[in-house]
């Protein structure tokens, strides 16, 4: 119910919507204010007895493009998701002993689904990296090898392509026990095949520092004053000459930040949001502390503050 203007009751009443005949009716006079509107929303087609009012199912999914009968197939389960009639579970068991070319692809979309969901990544990451799995799988079968890390590797790559990238220990947290090193190893493979594959080199997009401080901040629950110098100070960063990798720099500068601010964080903290190891901090602390000056805006520090950093 909601609050609309009434003509017969000159002020603005109650009124119910009746979906059925698409009226608007006010509550206080029974007077149809609109008289069949056609409702926008999605048509609820349920056919399941035991579903009760509240089933969430609706006309149903999208296609999708990358399974051969476009993921519209009919799957039968059983009643109340146990144990259910004899016709139930036997017309489930002959369709399990079916063949179906798209079985191993859909596990496979679901896993990569579940890792994102895990990561909290938008819907373009997660079909970007069932693209890739396609591709790789339609080109040479990857029996034999470490599916869980596949499945990794494809999901980091499409990070990279989309320009929000993930370090390798994010990735390696949802990949249901994939090592770091057997995740490298899959993205190699994958990224060799897709170039064999297309005929050039694959582009997976540059890796800034930038990419990943906003996150790094926000697991360390600082504040936006903080977050705005860690981000101009990252991008003063790129123009020196700091061997660094990105992450590596991104923790060093949000240590910095953080030395400068009321709420300091401890290098076990920034190293456990960060991933970074801390001596990997340290280091690239000793060789961002020279610019520090040009690097911390002055609208946040006070030359006296930076002086007072403690030396690497």
């Amino acid at each position: 119910m909601t609050d609309l203007f009434c003509p017969d009751c000159k002020r603005a009443t109650e009124v119910v919507f009746d979906h059925s005949a698409g009226d608007t009716v006010c509550s206080e006079c029974g007077l149809v204010l609109e008289a069949h509107s056609i409702d926008q929303t999605s048509e609820w087609r349920t056919f399941a007895n035991e579903s009760g009012d509240n089933d969430p199912v609706r006309v149903g999914g999208p296609s999708n493009p990358l399974l051969a009968d476009g993921g519209l197939s009919t799957v039968i389960s059983r009643p109340n998701g146990a144990s259910g009639d004899f016709l139930s579970s036997s017309l489930g068991r002959w369709q399990n002993r079916g063949s179906n070319p798209d079985r191993s692809l859909i596990q496979a979309f679901k896993a990569i689904a579940t890792m994102s969901d895990r990561l909290g990544l938008v819907a373009t990451i997660k079909d970007r990296a069932n693209e890739i799995y396609k591709k790789v799988e339609d080109q040479k079968p990857l029996r034999g090898r470490n599916q869980d890390a596949i499945l990794a590797a494809c999901l980091y790559i499409a990070c990279r392509q989309e320009d929000k990238p993930r370090t390798v220990k994010e990735i390696c947290s949802v990949a249901n026990g994939a090592t770091k090193k057997e995740i490298g190893r899959a993205k190699e493979y994958i990224v060799k095949q897709l170039e064999v594959e297309m005929g050039q080199s694959m582009e997976m997009g540059t890796i800034h520092a930038g990419d990943f401080l906003r996150r790094f901040c926000s697991h360390l629950g600082m504040n936006n004053q903080a977050v705005k110098a860690a981000q101009e100070a990252v991008q003063k960063s790129e123009e020196l000459d700091i061997r660094r990798s990105p992450i590596s720099v991104a923790a060093a500068v949000i240590y910095i930040i953080t030395q400068l601010s009321d709420d300091k964080k401890l290098l076990k903290d920034i190293s456990v949001a960060t991933g970074v190891a801390e001596g990997t901090i340290r280091n690239s602390y000793k060789d961002l502390y020279p610019y520090a000056t040009r690097l911390i805006p002055s609208w946040y520090a006070k030359e006296e503050d930076l002086r007072n950093l403690c030396s690497p």
